[in-house]
């Protein structure tokens, strides 16, 4: 049985993580756990307008910028290791050795759980087909067969964070998380990612929002937890429990 307590976080690109579950990172990590983070693409072509509308600019200046940021980011929220894979984004596409690559961080780490994108986003298929790869990938890592003698992965919960525009995805969150006590970690890795400063505001809103819905889910409007930002995840698999 391992010590350490470790989560993994699939993002489409370098951005993702920050706006989506960035409390849930920065509150597991203070927990003791060991957060992993991999950026399948940095974004470089769909998620940064900002730094190409720069005299200039070169795709190459835009992936140096978009990683400098995201590793500050994640350096803010406590994760313990950040990995880049550079595939592209619009579209995001893996092939088979990609696939494998991720597999292995899988296998790596062994997650307690893991995190991705929505089922369903037509606004940016990146990050519904980035959460189609976290499932083969997690379910390739429980292969006995895929390279025989490794660990194989157990069962860890897939938990989708909240897209966009949520009322389009089809996202219905069954888990709301704390993260009041730490909101400021989450907001300065927010105020990290410059090239989409006009989502500061937005994404802490939802922080916002989600912490009216944690304090009306956990003992009615008068009872509640005090929180004042949360984070909404909806799990994938079944959750065992034994009691309710």
């Amino acid at each position: 049985m391992k010590d350490k307590k470790t989560a993994l976080v699939i993002s489409a690109h370098s951005a993702d993580f920050v706006w989506r579950c960035g409390g849930a990172i920065a509150l597991h990590a203070d927990k003791g756990y060991d957060v992993t983070v991999v950026c399948l693409s940095y974004g470089e072509r769909g998620e940064s307008a900002k730094l190409w509308k720069q005299q200039g600019m070169t795709l190459d200046r835009v992936k140096t910028e978009r990683r400098k940021e995201s590793e500050n980011a994640a350096q803010a929220l406590g994760v313990a290791d950040i990995q880049f894979f550079d595939l592209g984004d619009y579209p995001l596409e893996l092939d088979r050795e990609a696939k494998y690559r991720l597999v292995d961080v899988i296998r790596s780490v062994q997650p307690d759980f893991m995190m991705s994108h929505s089922r369903f986003d037509p606004y940016n298929t990146d990050h519904m087909y980035a959460t189609q790869i976290a499932l083969e990938a997690r379910m390739i890592a429980q292969a006995w067969g895929h390279n025989p003698g490794e660990k194989v992965l157990g069962a860890p919960q897939l938990y989708l964070f909240e897209p966009h525009q949520t009322e389009r995805m089809n996202w219905k969150p069954d888990v709301f998380l704390d993260i009041s006590s730490v909101w400021e970690k989450k907001k300065a890795a927010i105020e990290c990612m410059q090239g989409q400063e006009h989502l500061w505001h937005y994404y802490t809103n939802v922080a916002e929002n989600r912490g009216n819905h944690f304090r009306r889910n956990s003992g009615g409007m008068a009872g509640g937890r005090a929180a004042t930002h949360a984070e909404g995840f909806e799990s994938v698999f079944p959750r065992t429990v034994d009691e309710l």
